[in-house]
């Protein structure tokens, strides 16, 4: 698990021009500079993220499970 450092967030966020949901953004912030894939340590570490928890909120992923199904749905 990590923890995400926002600021490093923030200066990923201005250079991306393709996206502007920000917890996509964030997914892609997360896999580039944390090197981070596997669904298990993603929602672990956004669970443990109080902005980042209030967006798996918002999508109703409540599990690790969840999180896989919305990745997988997202790249078709």
């Amino acid at each position: 698990m990590i923890r995400i450092n926002w600021d490093e967030f923030k200066v990923y966020k201005a250079h991306q021009t393709q996206k502007t949901d920000n917890f996509e953004i964030l997914l892609d912030f997360i896999k580039s500079y944390y090197s981070m894939h596997n669904p298990i340590d993603l929602f672990e570490s956004l669970n443990a993220d109080g902005l980042a928890k209030m967006m798996l909120e918002k999508r109703n992923l409540e599990s690790a499970e969840d999180l896989e199904e919305y990745l997988f749905q997202s790249r078709h």
